[in-house]
């Protein structure tokens, strides 16, 4: 089940026990189009609402916060190269690490597609 933030980021976890980490439809929309992303160092811990990346676009460069507490334990490394499925799939194609050892505890407290898409109406 995926799960998302009010920083407008998702996250879902993997049969394998990690979670797949990206940001939403409606981020990618709000940023317009994004030309660079810096992707976070692999095996690195880091806390939920923490940094997690760096996004930049057209509009603006903008920080991602980290949804739970992980480690990282891959990136999608051709958007380094080519980000265009942040704009194009960012809930798909654009997503930007896998975590490892997820904080299952914190998972819980995040919205529900449908609770999200409430709060994006707000």
């Amino acid at each position: 089940m995926r799960k998302y933030t009010k920083e407008h980021q998702w996250i879902e976890m993997q049969t394998d026990g990690t979670a797949k980490v990206g940001i939403t439809k409606y981020a990618a929309e709000e940023l317009g189009e994004i030309t660079f992303v810096e992707l976070p160092p692999l095996a690195k811990c880091i806390h939920g609402g923490e940094p997690l990346c760096v996004v930049e676009s057209v509009k603006a460069a903008s920080d991602v916060f980290m949804p739970v507490t992980g480690t990282i334990a891959a990136v999608n490394t051709p958007l380094e190269k080519d980000p265009s499925p942040l704009n194009d799939d960012p809930e798909g194609e654009g997503w930007l690490c896998l975590l490892q050892n997820p904080d299952a505890t914190a998972l819980e407290t995040l919205m529900t597609q449908e609770q999200y898409q409430e709060f994006c109406r707000e």
